[in-house]
């Protein structure tokens, strides 16, 4: 199986779509490679992989080698600088254009999934993240099966599971909680997104979908609360365009002041924007969630053990 020489597996959940998994699963991967962790990302949303776009290599082709296929990188491990290697594997490489539908009933879904999970020659690597379509159908329970099947005990860490504040959020995702029950994955905690907006014209954070909700349902289920995640535009930017982070004067976000938080991030030799997956992380640091991310990653990694 080409995941035996991969640490921990971590899915990143949820029974809802549009909450944020993949965007959760991007700044997971990226605060882990930061800290040092080789890192692979897996995308298993087969009708809407957005991975590729998300880590700025969606132009990136998918190489064959013997056994299996080879991940694509995002960017090297830097050891002087503290920062681990990161690979992703998708859907999304292999169609003709970033446009097409994947138009495919479950067994082929299924057979994809396995292909995957057997045919991705990762390496050895601290953390496979999977980031996986909404809602428990074919995908999921494939997913399931392989994993309980073939990964050493241990291996399989558990799942983070992603909500939004709102009760319409909470209640389709408390589904993935007892999904995770009846297949005994391990849930490593609850994270709630979008809890807040940071208004990228002044230092106000906004409540706007409300918050508690992601807290109280990690409460009822009796499993960790990782914490708030909220909106930020600038991260939208820098996915989107390879801007980095600005903010306004007297942004505070979570205690921290983030004025000034690019003052040490370098940028494009000519001073151009620039959208290269290599300076994704390094741009990263001048986000206002990376500290938050840091603090979750910190958690998954000391609930993994």
């Amino acid at each position: 199986m080409s995941l035996a020489r991969i640490k921990h597996i971590v899915l990143v959940l949820s029974g809802k779509g549009g909450v944020g998994k993949s965007s959760v699963t991007t700044q997971l991967a990226l605060s882990l490679s930061l800290s040092g962790h080789s890192v692979g990302v897996l995308d298993i949303d087969l009708t809407g992989p957005s991975m590729p776009r998300m880590l700025n290599i969606e132009n990136a082709k998918v190489t064959q080698a013997p056994g299996g296929w080879l991940p694509v990188q995002v960017h090297a491990a830097s050891p002087d600088k503290g920062v681990g290697e990161l690979r992703c594997m998708s859907l999304g490489f292999l169609l003709r254009a970033r446009g097409d539908a994947v138009v495919w009933r479950g067994p082929k879904k299924t057979a994809m999934i396995r292909q995957f999970l057997s045919d991705v020659l990762w390496g050895e690597m601290d953390y496979l993240l999977i980031d996986t379509p909404p809602g428990t159908s074919d995908e999921h329970i494939s997913l399931a099966e392989t994993l309980l099947k073939e990964a050493r005990p241990g291996q399989v860490a558990g799942a983070v599971v992603v909500t939004t504040p709102q009760a319409v959020a909470t209640a389709d995702v408390r589904k993935e909680l007892n999904f995770c029950a009846k297949t005994s994955i391990a849930v490593l905690g609850v994270v709630e997104n979008m809890a807040g907006f940071v208004c990228p014209n002044c230092a106000e954070c906004t409540d706007i979908f409300g918050k508690g909700g992601g807290q109280v349902m990690a409460n009822d289920f009796n499993v960790q609360f990782l914490g708030r995640v909220p909106i930020d535009p600038q991260f939208v930017m820098l996915i989107e365009t390879g801007r980095q982070p600005e903010y306004p004067q007297g942004t505070v976000i979570n205690g921290q002041d983030f004025s000034k938080a690019l003052q040490n991030v370098s940028s494009s030799p000519t001073g151009e924007v620039t959208k290269e997956a290599s300076l994704l992380a390094e741009k990263y640091r001048g986000c206002s969630l990376e500290p938050v991310f840091r603090k979750i990653t910190q958690d998954i990694v000391t609930a993994v053990g």
